[in-house]
């Protein structure tokens, strides 16, 4: 293909995505669905003119790698620490950990049951599944309150992060056992102080640069020390949502001499600038990691009964364990917290990276691309629900003034 070909795919896609976006912020519909879509028409457009297709499913994981680092790293650096926000904090974190664990036991149980299959290969399968896309859902809630977009972001962040441990921890070779989860235990806490000192040396890195080119560089040391703790078992993630917190909480974090020392990480324009460097590289690796993943998609599998029955049997599971917690225990108001539970870019990652040792071979694809449109669908339906109620009560406060 010439390059010039090239060029004007890549740069059509970016264009395509970005007026998605403003569908997206219109309709309520996540441009995620239309970029799968998209991805899915190309699919069969191409195989219609006999048009050879290559496999992309390698590239797939390394664009949800790149993806998840930088859609980390641009929730935390949208959050704003307080102690008026503590319990904020504390009821997101309580969510993302408790939901998504229930959630995990709920869909082993079921896949256990249903392919008569060991626990521990069933949970591998059901932590994926589990998981809040904070790659979806962050983008697509920036017209609600505050309070309520802050909980989702939290809650989103905790849950990819939650989920991304638990699965390292069931798909590693040493299984589960009173040993491995003390090391396991040991690898978080040792990530989480590599996390402050990983933070503190890129923030001291970033502010003494004087060339204009240096965010980049940022972003390539963080996506090298998540690698590296990947490759040692650490828990990596954390130095991503570290490192932007403490650089978006600077006056907090950064006291007496740390203050003098990293001087200019707290300054206004340096963080505005990276906030949307970040943004903007999310936006376009998320762009064409959903039209890769789209690629992949096989439409046949969805008229599979077992597909629609078990893919159901999911999202009920995933409806009740959330509307269970937030009404009974968080007590909060479940409007539209109940259907912000997209699954996305995490659970599309950890599936394709499920060990030989533990993969069941009777789990069909298809339950996965089920549970992804559906859930981004009740979604949909919620911000659209809750977008059409402000709007009526706001006319109806007109009225009385």
């Amino acid at each position: 293909m010439h390059e010039s070909i090239i060029l004007v795919l890549l740069s059509s896609t970016v264009i395509i995505s970005y007026l998605f976006n403003l569908v997206s912020k219109a309709t309520s519909i996540p441009s995620v669905l239309l970029l799968i879509a998209t991805g899915v028409g190309i699919k069969y457009a191409t195989a219609w003119y006999g048009v050879a297709q290559p496999d992309v499913s390698k590239l797939v994981k390394v664009l949800g790698t790149a993806g998840l680092i930088m859609i980390v790293l641009e929730a935390a650096m949208d959050l704003n620490l307080s102690r008026k926000k503590l319990k904020l904090i504390g009821d997101s974190f309580a969510s993302g950990l408790i939901i998504s664990l229930a959630s995990a036991l709920g869909i082993a149980i079921l896949v256990m049951q249903w392919l008569n299959v060991d626990f521990s290969n069933a949970f591998i399968y059901a932590v994926p599944l589990s998981i809040i896309s904070s790659a979806i859902v962050i983008p697509s809630t920036s017209h609600l309150p505050e309070e309520k977009r802050e909980f989702i972001i939290y809650e989103s962040s905790f849950s990819d992060i939650f989920g991304i441990l638990v699965f390292n921890y069931m798909a590693s070779d040493e299984g589960a056992s009173m040993g491995s989860a003390f090391r396991f235990g040991g690898g978080i806490g040792l990530a989480i102080v590599g996390s402050v000192v990983a933070s503190l040396l890129l923030i001291y890195l970033l502010s003494k640069i004087t060339i204009r080119i240096k965010f980049f560089l940022v972003f390539a040391v963080l996506s090298l020390l998540y690698a590296l703790g990947e490759m040692i078992h650490l828990p990596a993630l954390l130095i991503v949502m570290v490192f932007g917190l403490v650089i978006n909480n600077a006056s907090l974090v950064i006291r007496g001499r740390l203050r003098h020392w990293v001087g200019a990480a707290g300054d206004y324009a340096l963080v505005e600038t990276m906030k949307s460097v970040t943004a903007e590289t999310s936006f376009l690796i998320r762009t064409f990691f959903f039209i890769l993943f789209g690629l992949t998609i096989n439409l046949e599998v969805l008229i599979l009964p077992d597909v629609w029955k078990i893919g159901s049997l999911i999202i009920l599971i995933l409806l009740c364990v959330r509307y269970f917690y937030l009404r009974m225990i968080l007590k909060s108001n479940l409007f539209p917290e109940l259907f912000l539970m997209p699954r996305g870019l995490v659970t599309i990652l950890l599936f394709y990276s499920i060990p030989a040792s533990h993969s069941i071979g009777g789990f069909n694809e298809g339950i996965l691309f089920f549970v992804v449109v559906v859930s981004s669908v009740l979604m949909m339906l919620g911000l659209l629900f809750f977008k059409d109620n402000k709007r009526t009560y706001l006319e109806g406060s007109e009225e009385v003034i």
